[in-house]
C-alpha cells in the first residue's frame, strides 16, 4: 500500500523504520518541528532526518490544517495514513482522505490512558501491564476501533525508561501487522468500551511536586515514573529545591508527621509519608539519592548529615 506517515520523536522514528523496511511504499512524511519543551526533548530521534535519508518527501507542521498540506496529501494518493505520536488534532478531511482511513498507533492499552504521557500515568497508578494499541482514527481522540493491541508486564521496580524500552519494541511490528489486517479487507475491528475510557493531560512542573501525604508506595512510583531522562520529582529542604532521583519503600513502619526526615535504614534515609502516618500505619519513603538545586547528585547518607527537619512540597 501507499502510506503517508504522520509521526514525531522516537516513537514515530521507530514506526517509520518499520514502514521503510516493509512491503509498503512510504510516499510522504509529515512531522512536527523540533520542540523546546522538556518532554519534547526526551526520546527525540528525528522522523524528518530518517525520512530525508531515505529519499522520502517531508512536510513539517505543528498542525495539519493548511491547504498546501492537504494538496500534498491528495497528490501523494495514499491508500492509508499511519499516525504515531502526532501531538495535535488531525481533522477529518485529513484522516478520512485515504480509502483505508488512518491507522493511529498509541502507547497505551486503549481505551485506558488516551492522551498524553500514558506510561508515566500508568506507572503512577500501579498498572500491572502497559502496551500499544493500533486503532482506526475517528473524530474522537484515541477512540477509534481497535485493530491490534499488544501488552508487556510492569515489573515491581520498573521505571518509565524501562517501560519505554519494552513498549518501543512493539511499535514497528504492530504497525506492519495492523496494515496487513487493513490490506486484507477487514473492517470488523473491535469497538472500544467507552465506559472504561480515561484521558490524561500532558505532564507539567506541578505534576512533579512531591506531596508527602501520598503513601510511600505512591511516592516511590512517582520517583520511578519521573526517572531520567524525564524531569525528576522534587520537594524542598530548608527552602531549597531538592530532587529525589532514587527511592524505595521502607522495610519498617515509621509514624509521625508526613515529610519528617526520620531515620537511616539500609542504604537510604526514611521520610515519613501518608495520611495514616500519625497513627503508625504507614511505611516511609526510603530516599536513596538526591539532586540539589545546583545539580549535584548525592547519596542520601551524604546529603542528610543529621536526622530531623522536614521535606516540604513548597519552600518554607
Amino acid at each position: 500500500m501507499r502510506v503517508v506517515m504522520f509521526g514525531f520523536q522516537t516513537w514515530g522514528h521507530r514506526t517509520l523504520q518499520a514502514l521503510l523496511a516493509s512491503e509498503h511504499e512510504v510516499v510522504l512524511v509529515v512531522t512536527h518541528p523540533k520542540g523546546e519543551g522538556a518532554y519534547e526533548k526526551v526520546w527525540s530521534d528525528s522522523v524528518e532526518d530518517l525520512a530525508r535519508e531515505n529519499g522520502v518527501d517531508v512536510l513539517v507542521r505543528e498542525r495539519p490544517e493548511d491547504q498546501e498540506l492537504l494538496d500534498a496529501l491528495k497528490a501523494a494518493e495514499p491508500d492509508v495514513i499511519v499516525a504515531c505520536n502526532w501531538r495535535t488534532w488531525i481533522p477529518p478531511q485529513v484522516f478520512a482522505l485515504p480509502k483505508n482511513g488512518t491507522l493511529n498507533v498509541h502507547d497505551s492499552l486503549l481505551p485506558k490512558y488516551a492522551g498524553f504521557s500514558p506510561l508515566i500515568w500508568a506507572l503512577l497508578n500501579d498498572e500491572k501491564e502497559v502496551g500499544v494499541t493500533a486503532h482506526m482514527m475517528d473524530d474522537t481522540l484515541d477512540a477509534g476501533d481497535i485493530v491490534l493491541q499488544r501488552s508487556v508486564p510492569v515489573g515491581p521496580r520498573d521505571t518509565t525508561a524501562v517501560l519505554f524500552e519494552k513498549t518501543l519494541e512493539l511499535f514497528g511490528p504492530i504497525t506492519v501487522d495492523g496494515l496487513a489486517e487493513i490490506a486484507s479487507g477487514r473492517t470488523d475491528f473491535r469497538k472500544q468500551d467507552r465506559s472504561q475510557a480515561s484521558f490524561f493531560h500532558k505532564r507539567a512542573e506541578e505534576d512533579l511536586r512531591i506531596d508527602f501525604t501520598w503513601t510511600a508506595e505512591e511516592l516511590d512510583r512517582l520517583v520511578r515514573a519521573q526517572c531520567a531522562p524525564y524531569p525528576s520529582a522534587f520537594c524542598f529542604h530548608r527552602g531549597q529545591r531538592l530532587e529525589i532521583i532514587e527511592a524505595d519503600v521502607s522495610a519498617e513502619v515509621y509514624g509521625g508527621t508526613p515529610g519528617r526526615i526520620f531515620y537511616r535504614e539500609g542504604d537510604g534515609v526514611t521520610v515519613v509519608a501518608g495520611t495514616e502516618a500519625r497513627r503508625g500505619k504507614s511505611k516511609a519513603l526510603l530516599v536513596k539519592k538526591v539532586r540539589t538545586a545546583d545539580g549535584t547528585e548525592l547519596e542520601a547518607h551524604e546529603y542528610f548529615k543529621h536526622m530531623g527537619g522536614y521535606l516540604t512540597s513548597r519552600p518554607q
